[in-house]
């Protein structure tokens, strides 16, 4: 049997690479920091479930006999597993190369491109073909909750048949490298680099598109790419190929029409239903009717940690999970939460000191932009921030950059403050929303808290 290794297969974009190759006849092993340090008990025991074997991040686990190490990009050179592979002259991929090989085995392949949205998206493509019986392979960054089961983690649906969707990266130019069937596009908008560069990158990818290229009339930047078989969508414009009108919230989702039909979401927030007019569009590109699409797309529970709505308790209160984390997503997420009812208490929890640099100043003025005077913002310490290398940089900061925006923030040094002050202050139908990404305890906080403000009705003011 042929072995490969994964170097930080718990992260999203590792995983399903991982469980793919089980899938596909290779013994698989795995190592991570997280499971070595105690964490992430839920990704390890899913990973274990799905076959594979679990290995010390220290290099014993790399054997000569090994095809190739796929790393994350968080990997750097002098990590033991890298070490012990380059000893060995065993191949070393990246993670992006990995996936762009898998997905060029594929004939009518879609990669879905964008600074947001692009989990959900892939998703939704994923979940039309699956659902019409198309068999397709999808690869995702996010947990599909329509796919939850007891074994393995639920990120992709494989299929070996002709047809593959995958979330193409822009934060390190790897979108250049595919060519695909259908390039998508989403948006464009600042986030992992500047929007010259991003515009250089999504440009070279719609070029690369060797029938289709659909993107988002709605985007200034994405509708100016061009291509021979341009299809656009929107939510604004009827002139577009897909449009979408009489867009309204119901309970936790949206309504719209789509040629003259009534369709729903079980999802929260005008942007879905972009999101949805850009899998149905790619699906009409194969062949299935727009009808047929957002009929399927009605039976789709979307992502985990976008907009994931935990529950609501006894007390009315409704906690909401989401994992973003710039401006962009950011505003989004909240501009979606503000079209319900119900004041919103944020935790943000900034998910690395050079994001908050390079954006911090951004996401204050979004969430001066959107909060109102009786919504709170409170946000712990930036995640995975290093006192000394990072002393430059804090939560504090950012805090600083929303109050300068009118906003009403606190600076809570631990999400441990953050629980005790959410129990002090939260009222009957307050929504809370735990937004973060990374960090893989976020979920499991999420649902305590909202059990925590259930149980203990004494500490919360009615």
């Amino acid at each position: 049997m042929k072995k490969v290794a994964f170097c930080a297969v718990s992260g999203n974009g590792m995983s399903p690479l991982a469980q793919i190759f089980v899938k596909k006849g290779y013994q698989v092993f795995g190592s991570d920091q997280s499971f070595d340090a105690g964490r992430d008990h839920a990704n390890r025991a899913a990973l274990v479930a799905a076959g594979i074997k679990l290995v010390p991040q220290d290099g014993s686990g790399i054997s000569d006999d090994l095809e190739f190490l796929c790393v994350s990009s968080a990997i750097s050179d002098d990590n033991p597993d890298v070490i012990a592979a380059k000893q060995k002259n065993i191949p070393i991929l990246k993670r992006s190369e990995l996936l762009a090989k898998l997905f060029h085995e594929y004939n009518y392949n879609i990669a879905v491109g964008g600074t947001a949205g692009k989990t959900t998206t892939t998703a939704m493509i994923g979940f039309i073909l699956d659902k019409l019986g198309k068999k397709p392979c999808m690869i995702n960054g996010g947990m599909l909750r329509d796919y939850e089961s007891n074994s393995g983690l639920p990120n992709y649906i494989y299929n070996n048949n002709d047809i593959c969707v995958v979330e193409a990266d822009e934060s390190d130019g790897s979108i250049r490298s595919y060519h695909p069937y259908i390039a998508l596009v989403n948006n464009i908008s600042h986030d992992h680099v500047d929007i010259p560069t991003l515009v250089e990158y999504f440009s070279a990818f719609a070029s690369h598109a060797r029938h289709a290229l659909v993107v988002n009339a709605d985007c200034p930047l994405a509708s100016k790419l061009n291509h021979a078989n341009k299809i656009t969508f929107s939510i604004l414009s009827s002139d577009a190929d897909l449009y979408a009108s009489d867009i309204k919230a119901i309970d936790n989702g949206v309504s719209y029409k789509l040629n003259g039909k009534k369709y729903f979401l079980n999802l929260i927030g005008k942007f879905n239903v972009s999101n949805a007019l850009a899998a149905i569009a790619c699906c009409k590109v194969l062949g299935i009717s727009p009808d047929e699409s957002a009929t399927a797309l009605q039976g789709f529970h979307g992502i985990k940690r976008r907009l994931e709505v935990v529950g609501t308790n006894n007390r009315n209160i409704t906690l909401i999970d989401d994992f973003a984390h710039n401006a962009s997503k950011i505003e989004a997420s909240l501009k979606a939460l503000k079209e319900y009812s119900g004041r919103l208490i944020v935790m943000y929890q900034s998910h690395k000191p050079f994001s908050a640099r390079t954006t911090g100043e951004e996401d204050g003025v979004v969430f001066g932009q959107v909060l109102d005077k009786n919504d709170i913002l409170l946000m712990p310490e930036i995640y995975m921030r290093d006192p000394v290398k990072d002393a430059d940089i804090s939560g504090a900061d950012l805090v600083r950059f929303a109050k300068n925006n009118g906003v009403n923030a606190l600076f809570l040094e631990t999400k441990d403050k953050v629980r005790d002050y959410i129990l002090q202050n939260a009222k009957n139908g307050d929504r809370i929303v735990i937004m973060g990404a990374r960090d893989n305890s976020l979920p499991d906080f999420s649902r305590q808290l909202l059990q925590d403000l259930a149980d203990k009705p004494e500490a919360v003011n009615s």
